[in-house]
């Protein structure tokens, strides 16, 4: 295991895009082996990926919000909330960098970014993504103990896929 590392959550300014840009790739880099219909996701011919939440986490400010993971002077991750008009937040997207996972990062980034939107909340991850189904669980017990649940939901109009996990917690004052 890692030793203990610092983290720092702050929402992401527009001057932080092209930061949350380059871990984008690397987030999307991580999740193409999972892929859709068991198929591995490759790059665009530009060597991008899908980016349609990046756009909306910092084009739709009354819904979203992005928020950026430093250590020091250095970004180890980010995360996207939506569904801030309504009832549920969403954790849309989440990403700790190899090199700061299993240092505890990921569930301190997860708990104060959840602490600055207290309420409702859901998360979905794959079962193919052994490594998030363990950490969402272990979030899920950490945040809520007892009180999260889970289901697994179709992906909306695409029945070839295996369904989506999704746990849900309510979190007032994690």
């Amino acid at each position: 295991m890692t030793s203990f590392m610092a983290v720092h959550v702050r929402p992401a300014t527009p001057a932080d895009r092209p930061t949350i840009e380059r871990l984008w790739l690397m987030f999307r880099h991580d999740l193409s082996e999972f892929g859709t219909g068991g198929q591995s996701e490759l790059p665009n011919p530009d060597g991008t990926f899908r980016s349609e939440r990046l756009d909306a986490a910092f084009g739709d400010p009354g819904d979203w919000a992005p928020y950026l993971f430093t250590s020091g002077e250095r970004p180890v991750g980010f995360a996207f909330v939506r569904g801030l008009s309504g009832p549920t937040r969403v954790l849309n997207s989440f990403f700790v960098v190899r090199g700061a996972r299993r240092a505890g990062v990921g569930l301190r980034a997860v708990r104060e970014v959840v602490r600055r939107c207290p309420g409702d909340w859901e998360v979905a991850f794959q079962d193919a993504n052994p490594g998030a189904v363990r950490f969402w669980r272990r979030v899920g017990e950490e945040l809520a103990p007892g009180e999260w649940g889970e289901e697994r939901r179709p992906v909306p109009g695409r029945a070839d896929l295996p369904p989506d996990v999704w746990i849900s917690f309510s979190c007032g004052g994690c």
